[in-house]
């Protein structure tokens, strides 16, 4: 029974993992996936029961809740649980160096610091108080962003990389994508607290998953397990193997095993979006501009047929300026400064 739990908690931290990369990448991922699957459970499941998923669905996803928030924290607080009941004190037992132990702590300190920055932060709501001074950031590139363009909700002129988040019901500067995770925006003035906070996570999960490698390497090593011989099922003598030694830590430490094989997948797929996070912000785009401009070129879909007058126009990044500029003007945003000095 404690096995079955196990495989099925590791199981929903896996799926959680690969959701959360999908739903922080881009929205529409998780959409596309939702509506395929609506479209299959519609034979099977009562209409009533239907609409109550919709309606459920929709209140996660495109309302501003705290849903996601509270499961983050639960889910980081059950894998602390667990590293610091099975792998502190056992790791201490084989006198492991303390700082090398604490380190997961300090990042889930930096982490939470980060995080709850990337929740409240304003990531730049576009007001009348402010629309004049937005719309002289960035050119037009009378492409994606064409000029004189009003936001057809909040009524409001929309300056170039902006766009209206219907999650949150308002127009934000430089849009990036729309975090269920930390229920909110991010955009202009918020981004660079997103990236630390993703920057932590993906240290202290991979730090974790080094720590409980270690510990098991070395407890191997301690034991002289890999010296071992055993008998297998026709009765010859065996020399312990590489998985043979999987087997034994599996069965003697199943919850350690599990938390090592969560916290290497987790850490793959943080670390992936994370370097997509900073390619982007390296070449000075955003997940909105990406995701439009791979949209745009989507010509290899069976289903779309393009015409030579309805051809996608190139997207040209005109607010590229190098390196060390792109990666200023996510750290130190200048509009940002100019809002403080006003206040």
């Amino acid at each position: 029974m404690d096995f079955l739990v196990l495989f099925l908690f590791y199981l929903a931290f896996m799926l959680i993992g690969v959701v959360t990369i999908c739903i922080c990448s881009k929205t529409h991922c998780l959409k596309g996936l939702v509506r395929r699957g609506a479209q299959i459970f519609s034979y099977i499941i009562p209409e009533c029961l239907r609409r109550a998923m919709l309606r459920f669905l929709h209140y996660l996803f495109h309302t501003r809740n705290h849903t996601f928030v509270i499961l983050h924290l639960i889910l980081q607080g059950m894998v602390y649980t667990e590293y610091t009941w099975e792998i502190f004190g056992l790791c201490q037992e084989l006198e492991f160096s303390l700082n090398y132990l604490f380190l997961p702590y300090l990042l889930l300190i930096v982490n939470l610091v980060f995080f709850a920055l990337s929740c409240e932060t304003n990531p730049g709501t576009i007001t009348k108080a402010n629309e004049l001074l937005f719309l002289q950031v960035y050119e037009f590139d009378e492409g994606m962003f064409p000029k004189n363009m009003r936001c057809s909700t909040c009524d409001l002129r929309k300056p170039a990389r902006s766009k209206h988040c219907s999650v949150c019901n308002r127009c934000v500067h430089r849009f990036d994508h729309h975090c269920v995770w930390v229920n909110n925006c991010i955009g202009a003035w918020n981004i660079r607290y997103f990236l630390f906070y993703l920057l932590t996570l993906t240290a202290s999960a991979a730090t974790m998953a080094v720590v409980s490698t270690v510990f098991l390497v070395q407890l191997v090593m301690v034991s002289d397990l890999y010296l071992e011989t055993y008998v297998d099922d026709f009765g010859h003598l065996q020399v312990v193997d590489t998985v043979f030694v999987i087997q034994y830590l599996f069965v003697t430490f199943p919850r350690i095993v599990f938390l090592l094989g969560f916290v290497v997948v987790l850490s793959f797929l943080l670390g992936s979006y994370l370097c997509f996070c900073l390619y982007l912000a390296a070449t000075n785009q955003t997940t909105n501009e990406w995701y439009r401009d791979a949209r745009a070129w989507c010509q290899h879909c069976p289903h779309v047929a393009w015409t030579p007058s309805a051809e996608p126009q190139v997207y040209r990044n005109i607010h590229s300026r190098g390196l060390w500029s792109n990666l200023r003007e996510i750290f130190l945003p200048a509009v940002a400064h100019y809002e403080r000095k006003k206040k």
